[in-house]
């Protein structure tokens, strides 16, 4: 199987926006795909939108999403691997070339926010070199903030 890596600052065209939907519906059941159309809308307005995707066959397999919290601060936004191919080091992958991508772009901080459910993506997100520094109230429970310095 081989997969296609692909970066953007703008959200992709259609067909693949509604794809891209469908993939994080399917994986964050929590949200409803018109919400995530709708977040997903509204990130299109950041000044600085970061998308990644990974492509198998023409079909988004995985993605990556994040923006410019603030000057030299990157926050990573959402992220996913389609379940029929996780365990292949995609969302390890997503995650390398975003970090490389920051630092090209002189960003010196990337930081993200985790909840205990999604525990695959905490446990690659120290083992990438993150260091939870706090947690906050959110709308599925506590949220762990994470921080890496670039």
């Amino acid at each position: 199987m081989t997969i296609q890596y692909e970066t953007a600052t703008t959200l992709p065209p259609e067909p693949q926006f509604t794809e891209l939907i469908g993939l994080l519906a399917a994986v964050f059941t929590n949200q409803t795909p018109d919400a995530i159309r709708d977040d997903l809308l509204a990130a299109a307005n950041y000044p600085v939108l970061l998308v990644q995707l990974a492509c198998s066959a023409n079909r988004i397999i995985g993605c990556k999403l994040g923006y410019e919290r603030e000057p030299g601060l990157f926050y990573s936004w959402l992220g996913c691997v389609d379940s029929n191919f996780r365990g292949q080091g995609i969302a390890a992958e997503l995650m390398r070339q975003q970090h490389d991508w920051c630092r090209a772009q002189g960003y010196k901080t990337v930081q993200t926010k985790t909840y205990n459910q999604w525990r695959s993506m905490l446990l690659l997100n120290i083992r990438s070199g993150f260091a939870i520094v706090e947690t906050e109230p959110g709308r599925y429970g506590l949220k762990i903030v994470l921080e890496k310095s670039l």
